[in-house]
């Protein structure tokens, strides 16, 4: 059975804008199978689009008030379909890393 995909880390996004590869290339077209995020010391959330920062809300993620307690999240089945790239609105959060094939 072969794999589906090669799973890859985004670079770590520490303010609201476009999630880059280790390269600090856009991520264009791509299925986020998992985030990581460590939250601030008040509760805060990070919102994923498709398009930019004007483009189609895919999922928000809310974080607890806990700069000790990361979250992790892994997406069920193939991830979430990106059709065009991957930005990430942060609010109240220190950073967060997509996971994506």
């Amino acid at each position: 059975m072969a794999m589906q995909t090669d799973v890859k880390a985004s670079v770590a996004l520490t303010s609201t804008g476009q999630f880059n590869d280790q390269n600090t290339n856009a991520l264009g077209r791509v299925r986020v199978k998992a985030i990581y995020i460590i939250p601030g010391a008040s509760a805060g959330s990070v919102t994923l689009k498709d398009g930019g920062s004007g483009g189609a809300t895919v999922v928000v993620i809310n974080t607890v008030a806990s700069a000790t307690q990361p979250t992790y999240m892994l997406f069920p089945g193939q991830g979430l379909l990106f059709e065009t790239n991957v930005h990430g609105t942060i609010s109240n959060v220190g950073s967060a890393v997509v996971f994506y094939g």
